[in-house]
């Protein structure tokens, strides 16, 4: 195997979710540095980075030119489902491999990706385990208008109507789309308990703040809870401290972990990207990926995509989260699964945690028979359904 060995960095750092792209490559190339530092690993990692800005097209030119002019096998990228969706056809053309790192909506396996990012088992259905068991069955729906916040309206919408409830409103924005105020309108109109921000980038910067002025306006809207399952530490400081506090966010990371791995992690980054930097959700997702990477190609001493693959199922990384290893049955991660109430200071309060990795369920083949979804009603010291334990 070559010493020197490219991969592909492969994220919007400019356009509609910059933000989160930006988080992104900053915790890939904070692993690259470590990986290219450590004496065990007999290779350098030679990043080649691409800037597709949030352009599906410009994600398929990208990887189209990686892998059949610059002799890369691996590709470290992509935030949302379009442009994984964009290039996977080209990763089995010419037979490379992507690492994609970011949460996603599920219903996909594909022998040419590994998804290191969480699945619905492990971020919308702990969410909405807490929502209809502690604040309401019915939910105020607003999303993105891609496969992301559809495949999720949906498994809402069922979870909804299996308890009872029911959606009040299911509203779509295009990417980018800043105008937010017929959505806040029809807000000030129905009063929901629950809204489920499923928007994404400056979208949802928008209907945050928007939200809060809402709030502001009418009292009746002062309990009103907002969910995600995007919402992370960098968006937060762009949302502004007026905006960005009080919400409830599923995930799998928080900066506020309180774990000697995590507290490393933490400082490394803030060294590295600035004092005021945290990490995200997206940004350890993308570190974890670049070691997980990198102790497969040691392991199987060959950048061969199926050698690889044997060799990163055989192998786990202590990431700041927690233990992570990859599913060889689906190629998706095991990942501990946590939610947190977003605070003014741009960070999150840790309020649940799983005591495990939770197994990856892209299909919820088994998380029905298991009973993940369903809600319990809990005293101070019960579990829901996932074997999340409340954290005081």
């Amino acid at each position: 195997m070559n010493s020197r060995i490219p991969v592909g960095i492969l994220f919007s750092t400019q356009g509609p979710y910059a933000t989160v792209g930006r988080s992104m490559r900053d915790g890939a190339m904070l692993a690259l540095e470590e990986v290219n530092q450590d004496a065990r690993f007999p290779f350098e990692l030679v990043p080649i980075a691409c800037e597709p800005a949030g352009d599906n097209a410009a994600y398929g030119t990208h990887v189209r030119s990686l892998l059949r002019h610059e002799g890369v096998k691996h590709v470290i990228g992509c935030y949302t489902s379009s442009s994984r969706k964009e290039v996977i056809p080209i990763f089995e053309k010419y037979d490379g491999l992507l690492w994609y790192p970011s949460h996603y909506e599920g219903f996909e396996t594909n022998n040419n990706v590994i998804y290191t990012g969480a699945v619905q088992n492990q971020h919308v259905l702990p969410l909405m385990d807490h929502v209809l068991a502690h604040i309401t069955r019915d939910v105020y729906f607003v999303g993105s208008n891609y496969v992301w916040a559809w495949e999720n309206g949906r498994i809402i919408r069922e979870l909804t109507k299996a308890h009872g409830g029911k959606m009040i409103a299911e509203r779509y924005l295009q990417v980018g789309d800043l105008d937010v105020a017929r959505i806040i309108e029809e807000i000030h109109e129905k009063r929901p308990a629950f809204i489920m921000n499923m928007l994404i980038g400056e979208s949802s910067y928008a209907f945050y703040r928007a939200f809060a002025k809402a709030r502001d306006e009418n009292a009746a809207l002062q309990k009103t809870v907002v969910g995600s399952c995007t919402l992370c530490e960098p968006e937060l400081a762009q949302i502004g401290p007026r905006a960005c506090g009080g919400h409830l966010a599923s995930s799998v990371y928080f900066s506020t972990i309180k774990t000697a791995v995590n507290e490393q992690f933490v400082t490394n980054y803030r060294q590295r990207f600035g004092h005021d930097a945290l990490p995200s959700a997206d940004a350890e997702a993308s570190y974890n990926t670049v070691h997980l990477l990198a102790l497969a190609l040691a392991g199987a001493d060959s950048v061969d995509i199926d050698r690889v693959k044997n060799a990163l199922h055989e192998t786990s990384f202590q990431a700041p989260q927690g233990r992570v290893h990859v599913d060889p049955e689906s190629n998706h991660s095991y990942l501990t699964v946590r939610l947190g109430i977003s605070r003014e200071d741009a960070t999150f309060e840790v309020i649940s945690e799983a005591k495990a990795p939770v197994r990856p369920d892209p299909y919820l083949v088994w998380a029905e028979a298991c009973g993940a979804g369903s809600a319990q009603q809990e005293t101070p010291s019960a579990q829901n359904t996932l074997g999340l334990r409340i954290v005081r």
